[in-house]
């Protein structure tokens, strides 16, 4: 981007310098020795930040939960006299997780339905896959509490369990962390 006096310029945009006032087409028509003649510099845009992970670059949000404090160090308390609590990272993904499990588990849920009210059996595909869910959701629950890091909890969710090799041309497992993948479907 395009910097002069501290303000951010805009290319296709009109702006003023001074005493002096530039057309929309200036920063694309003129040179770089132009520029630099009437003091605008290039600088790199900042790296973006996943603000899932960072509240800014090399600000990670908090990985544990903590109990809330106020400026004074004194626990912070709802309105039934409980202590406040701060959820970290792990909390909410863990919490995902289980979201997800129960979105992968709701269009088979009519199957324990009709079980309970008819008696009539559940397919064992069905049950094999409910099963699965249940396992894998607890997997990945204790993939994400093994996190020591932000950085390696940011690794995890990312990772995946086959990367390409472009020596072989092909996929190969991945050697880095990566949180163990969902049962296909299994209605």
């Amino acid at each position: 981007m395009f910097v002069a006096d501290g303000k951010i310029l805009r290319v296709g945009k009109s702006f003023t310098l001074g005493d002096t006032q530039y057309p929309a087409n200036w920063l694309r028509l003129t040179s770089d020795a132009d520029k630099a003649a009437v003091g605008i510099t290039w600088v790199a845009d900042p790296t973006p930040v996943d603000n899932r992970y960072y509240w800014s670059e090399g600000n990670p949000k908090r990985l544990e939960d903590e109990p809330a404090v106020d400026e004074n160090g004194d626990p912070v308390l709802d309105d039934d006299g409980e202590q406040v609590v701060n959820f970290g990272l792990k909390t909410q993904f863990i919490a995902e997780q289980k979201q997800i499990a129960g979105a992968l588990l709701a269009p088979t849920d009519w199957y324990i339905t009709r079980h309970a009210e008819t008696a009539e059996d559940v397919p064992a595909a069905v049950l094999t896959y409910r099963a699965a869910v249940r396992t894998i959701c607890g997997a990945r629950e204790a993939d994400i509490a093994g996190c020591t890091s932000v950085g390696g909890l940011k690794s995890l969710m990312e990772g995946q369990p086959e990367v390409y090799d472009a020596a072989t041309d092909s996929m190969v497992a991945n050697t880095e962390p990566f949180i163990t993948p969902w049962p296909k479907s299994g209605s």
